[in-house]
């Protein structure tokens, strides 16, 4: 494949300096970015570029002549739109990290139909959350569909929040959320969410809260299924073992609670942690995803993948992603997920993750 010219905006960033170093060792033509020159001049490696995301010529001339723009500038609901707008007028292929559903589902809606048009890719949300999730839904499915219900669990040990995803944890949990049933997306029910779900062992059955992911944005617009359901281990989100059983009991209040001024005191409050996990302990951190698709004929299938280094294996989708964005030959536009611009099967194979369907 040859050498491209890549934007990584938000390169200072936790995971963007993950991401840069993924660059780099690929040999790729890259440029880092962001909103801070003074961070920026403390890179090194790579050529730098500062441009505010409120000026909107800076971020055009930023990407005017790029081949495609890595986002890891979060939280994505306040900062992510000028970016995507800023890539359509340029016609270069954009790929972010978010994790947020709202953000997500903004891009589909509000910018797909212009990006198709201009013949650009947008592809958020290409990190572990929830790239491989949403290539073995496809997968899974596949066989068997159309379905009732495409169903996916998710399990993380190990997980060490960096800051800009606490940030955007607080915004994902504002009130946006939807869920997508009947064929159809509506505003999530309110109240206790509370389910169990059975996975491989060792990981066995577990307490699970229903899960704002992106699937439940991404897996329709390629699958035919009436309902996305999507799960995470209670024990994941909390913060410590011994909450996890009063989550669903909690996560609620939270809601209602960051609508107030108590959202600005955890915002200030989240910047005061470290910034991330260290080495050896974000290498350390396991995930598991199961994707269970129900026919509507009564046929069941199961897909699974298994993965480590959550941040590291977000470097790596990404930045793979940009690579075949990029690629000579190309040609899918709009907005789009790993699933529907790229093969399912050998985006997951690149990643290192093992995967299998039952």
């Amino acid at each position: 494949m040859q050498t491209v010219t890549i934007v990584l905006y938000g390169a200072t960033g936790y995971t963007g300096r993950l991401v840069a170093d993924e660059l780099a060792r690929r040999g790729l033509d890259h440029v880092l970015s962001g909103r801070d020159p003074d961070k920026l001049a403390r890179l090194g490696g790579a050529p730098t570029r500062a441009a505010s995301l409120d000026d909107h010529q800076a971020l055009r001339e930023l990407l005017e002549g790029a081949s495609a723009v890595i986002n890891c500038a979060g939280p994505f609901t306040l900062a992510g739109d000028a970016l995507v707008r800023a890539a359509i007028a340029t016609r270069t292929h954009y790929v972010d990290s978010t994790g947020e559903q709202g953000f997500i589902k903004m891009v589909f809606d509000r910018h797909g139909r212009t990006a198709e048009r201009a013949g650009v890719a947008l592809l958020p949300a290409l990190g572990f959350d929830y790239a491989p999730g949403d290539c073995i839904a496809r997968l899974t499915a596949a066989a068997i569909e159309p379905l009732d219900e495409l169903v996916l669990a998710y399990a993380v040990e190990g997980f060490g929040m960096t800051r800009g995803t606490l940030k955007s944890a607080l915004e994902g949990m504002k009130g946006s959320e939807v869920v997508y049933e009947d064929e159809s997306w509506r505003p999530a029910p309110g109240g206790i969410s509370k389910a169990s779900f059975d996975f491989p062992e060792p990981i066995g059955r577990q307490a699970m809260s229903r899960f704002p992911s992106g699937e439940v944005i991404t897996v329709p617009h390629h699958t035919r299924t009436r309902k996305v359901t999507s799960l995470l281990t209670t024990r994941t989100a909390a913060p410590f073992a011994a909450a996890a059983p009063l989550l669903p009991y909690t996560v609620p209040a939270l809601g209602l609670a960051l609508r107030t001024p108590v959202r600005a005191l955890l915002r200030r409050a989240i910047g005061l942690l470290p910034e991330g996990p260290k080495e050896e302990a974000r290498r350390a951190a396991e995930f598991t995803i199961v994707a269970v698709a129900r026919g509507r004929e009564g046929k069941e299938r199961r897909g699974l993948v298994r993965g480590s280094d959550v941040y590291g294996s977000t470097a790596v989708s990404l930045t793979h992603t940009a690579e075949l964005l990029s690629a000579p030959g190309f040609d899918r536009a709009g907005a789009l997920s790993a699933a529907a611009a790229f093969d399912p099967a050998a985006f997951l194979n690149h990643l290192g993750v093992a995967w299998q369907l039952d």
